[in-house]
């Protein structure tokens, strides 16, 4: 009898999901908890293993396509891998052999030529020097859809939709114009986490107050520390010394001193966090994931290193569990590793702040009067206004400042 596969419940807020990848297909063998199918939701990619061994007999919801939670999405017939539970009939196998002769029959039989498509779009050869003073009469024929300035897009077989986009020039354009203006555009169904992501960007935007600060911060004593201690720190933990954890002790140092940063707004209530959930955003398969350090005050330099790289590594594969995408009280993120050198980043719902790292590139400023070059990085706070002073936000992210231009603050926590 064959087994269903069903959509398993992945959320409590969770009643739909998009069906992803089908790592398997109709009629492979399939081994007891390999991975069958990935489904979709707005927060992560979930794969469906196979309950027993068997074959996959039918599929009933394709890539793209939408189930709740809890339907039938295709079955499985249970079994040795690859052999079929029952035989098929006389009739199943003389359909099947007249289906192969028909479809060899296609494919031998030559298809008849097709005329040149838009022959009308071709230019017409130019006359002669002896006929040029010959007047030219309007045609009595109806106009050709090209000469009418309607051009559609050239057909594509692809397996994603495709919209044909019809042009309607306000003029009609000249066979030659008109030839090269057909365009298309492709339809591809927005991925759950892609449509979460727009929809709390928008949220932010039109609930909250939001305002963004800026500074500079010299890295040059943060460089020469990981440079002093980058290999026996690799030796002992087998992760590399990075700049995102001096970061994260930063910015928790900065949020116990300005705690409306690190608070949310509830209602007509302020919840300030006595807890630090730090969010780092990483850049997933599916698009920007935001995976959580749960009460990173309490983490050593290493920890922080060693999660931030497993997180990454989990968000390239969308293996990251939805425990580990929820919650947060602040984020951070690095736009500087792809380049970044200035930019004003977006609040995560519902945190008051985000705290944006850039580029480090070397720059001249003035030091004791003098014109050094230094590695700088710019950092800005974006921030919730209606919650967060501006004179709290300067301090933060001054204190952010003095912590990373001087690390040893972070150790006697002066």
């Amino acid at each position: 009898m064959a087994v269903e596969l069903k959509v398993p419940a992945v959320g409590e807020s969770i009643t739909e999901v998009q069906i992803g990848q089908w790592l398997k297909g109709e009629g492979q063998a399939v081994e007891k908890d390999e991975n069958l199918v990935e489904i979709e939701t707005d927060k992560a990619t979930v794969e469906i293993s196979a309950p027993a061994a068997g074959t996959i007999s039918k599929v009933l919801k394709r890539s793209g396509e939408t189930a709740a939670v809890g339907e039938v999405i295709g079955y499985l017939e249970p079994g040795v891998p690859g052999q079929a539970s029952t035989p098929k009939s006389s009739s199943e196998q003389a359909a099947a052999a007249a289906q192969a002769q028909a479809a060899q029959a296609i494919q031998t039989t030559p298809k008849p030529k097709r005329e040149p498509p838009r022959e009308e779009l071709r230019p017409a050869p130019q006359p002669a020097a002896a006929d040029s003073a010959k007047p030219v009469t309007a045609s009595a024929e109806p106009a050709t859809k090209a000469q009418q300035g309607v051009v559609l897009g050239p057909q594509v077989n692809r397996p994603q939709l495709r919209q044909r986009e019809i042009q309607k020039p306000k003029a009609p354009l000249p066979p030659a114009q008109a030839a090269v203006s057909g365009r298309e555009v492709e339809a591809v169904p927005m991925s759950p986490i892609r449509r979460r992501i727009a929809q709390r960007l928008v949220e932010a935007q039109q609930t909250a107050a939001l305002l963004t600060t800026f500074n500079e911060i010299d890295m040059s004593a943060v460089i020469a520390l990981r440079n002093e201690h980058k290999q026996m720190f690799q030796d002992k933990y087998g992760i590399k010394l990075g700049f995102m954890s001096f970061f994260v002790k930063a910015a928790i140092d900065g949020l116990k001193l300005i705690p409306q940063v690190n608070a949310e707004i509830r209602g007509n209530d302020i919840l300030y966090h006595n807890y630090y959930d730090i969010g780092i955003a990483v850049g997933g398969g599916k698009g920007l994931v935001v995976p959580v350090l749960r009460d990173a005050d309490r983490m050593s330099f290493a920890e922080i290193e060693l999660t931030i790289a497993d997180l990454a590594h989990r968000a390239r594969d969308n293996s990251l569990t939805l425990d580990e995408l929820q919650g947060g009280t602040f984020t951070i993120s690095n736009g500087g590793v792809y380049g970044s050198m200035l930019s004003t980043p977006i609040v995560n719902p519902p945190q008051s702040g985000i705290l944006g790292l850039h580029t480090v590139q070397d720059r001249p400023v003035a030091r004791e009067g003098q014109v050094v070059i230094r590695p700088m990085m710019y950092v800005a706070l974006t921030y919730d206004h209606r919650i967060v002073d501006g004179q709290g936000a300067v301090t933060f992210l001054k204190r952010i400042k003095e912590v990373i231009e001087e690390p040893m603050r972070m150790l006697v926590e002066i």
